[in-house]
């Protein structure tokens, strides 16, 4: 038995929910999605850790990336390894499960057990496929106020993620709050910018140019787009890396050969990785929700939302702010923190802000990194005397 599972079952046993970690929303009122299209019932699947005390004020959201999902911890059901996120959660550590009660949520759009273009479409009885609604993180965000609304929580202790975690961090802070009583937004920017769209375009065409796409009906006619989307896992893998991370791991060195082969075999290690890292990657995320996901991560501009004001997207903030980017991360690079950390000083925001040395790149959030620890178990721990969480 996982550590998930008995926090899970007793959460579900105390909020009527079902047993496997299923939310259902919008059931009685679809809701209305930023395109202007509506959706529901929805489901949401997610895991807890921990245990909510009797008042509800140490609940911790975790925001998911582009490629989680809601195991933080392991072992994942499809692949068998450790969760995403084991350096940070558990008993003791940053998001101690002996002090926090944890929830992670399969975003809208995923293919982990929450609604997506994978399941199934009430008004045909198939797979949505593209007939799946455009969504954007804003109505990421909605679904998982409905999941805390099932849960009770009226105020989160902490809402916090990397990257497109960060950006749902963000979002959940302008549009709602007065539930967020801390916010750690980690290695994200208030809007994507359009390098990161170009990359996400060359994956979502690599997709879509595999055969085996079929018009994104691939699933109803039992294909699977594997070429293309281990090409678009590739491409976006390089950009979680740094050049230096890359030239220390790797290098120019062979893979299993004393010489070049002359050919278009991987002759270099850094190209048998990027193979890896593609072919691993298609067993257990589904193509069309990584377009769907993709491009809302694109549609992200929270300051358009605001009349093209950053500042006023924070203007009624109430949280407690921790930013944290790294030197070495040239996707969301330390001038976009720096933005966001700008706004929130403009309307007298409780903000602080921290610039990691790390030569990682935008990977950094998952690894290793004992000044990201130090740094957010010190803010977390104030926020708790703050809270009346300890003494």
């Amino acid at each position: 038995m996982t550590e998930t599972e008995p926090a899970l079952r007793a959460t579900n046993e105390a909020f009527g929910l079902s047993a496997d970690g299923i939310a259902v929303i919008a059931d009685d009122e679809p809701l209305r999605l930023s395109s202007g299209a509506t959706l529901g019932p929805i489901e949401v699947a997610y895991q807890t850790w921990g245990t909510l005390n009797d008042d509800k004020s140490n609940a911790v959201l975790v925001c998911h990336a582009l490629t989680g999902d809601q195991y933080v911890l392991g072992p994942h059901p499809l692949t068998g390894r450790g969760g995403w996120w084991e350096t940070m959660l558990g008993a003791g550590k940053v998001l101690d499960t002996d002090k926090y009660f944890v929830i992670c949520a399969n975003v809208l759009g995923g293919c982990m057990g929450s609604t997506g273009p994978g399941s199934t479409n009430p008004a045909t009885g198939k797979p949505y496929g593209i007939d799946f609604p455009v969504i954007t993180i804003k109505d990421m965000v909605h679904v998982q106020v409905r999941l805390l609304d099932r849960l009770g929580i009226d105020q989160l202790f902490c809402a916090i993620g990397g990257s497109m975690g960060g950006m749902q961090v963000l979002q959940l802070a302008a549009d709602y709050p007065e539930r967020v009583f801390s916010a750690v937004p980690i290695a994200a920017a208030a809007r994507h910018s359009a390098q990161n769209i170009a990359f996400h375009e060359v994956g979502r065409q690599a997709i879509m140019a595999d055969p085996d796409w079929n018009g994104g009906r691939f699933l109803e006619l039992n294909t699977l787009p594997e070429r293309g989307l281990a090409v678009a896992r590739m491409a976006a893998h390089i950009t979680y890396l740094s050049e230096t991370a890359l030239h220390l791991k790797f290098g120019r060195d062979l893979q299993d050969r004393a010489d070049l082969s002359y050919a278009f075999d991987a002759d270099f290690q850094v190209e048998s990785y990027l193979r890896y890292q593609g072919a691993s990657f298609v067993n257990r995320f589904d193509a069309n929700s990584y377009l769907y996901i993709t491009r809302a991560m694109d549609y992200f501009d929270l300051a358009a939302e605001y009349d093209g004001s950053l500042t006023n997207a924070f203007r009624n903030a109430q949280s407690r702010f921790c930013l944290v980017s790294f030197t070495s991360d040239w996707l969301y690079p330390t001038a976009e923190s720096r933005e966001v950390v700008r706004a929130l000083n403009a309307v007298a925001a409780n903000v602080s802000f921290i610039e990691i040395e790390s030569d990682k790149g935008h990977d950094a959030f998952l690894l290793d990194e004992p000044d990201l620890f130090r740094i957010l178990g010190g803010f977390l721990n104030g926020a708790a005397r703050h809270r009346g969480l300890v003494d």
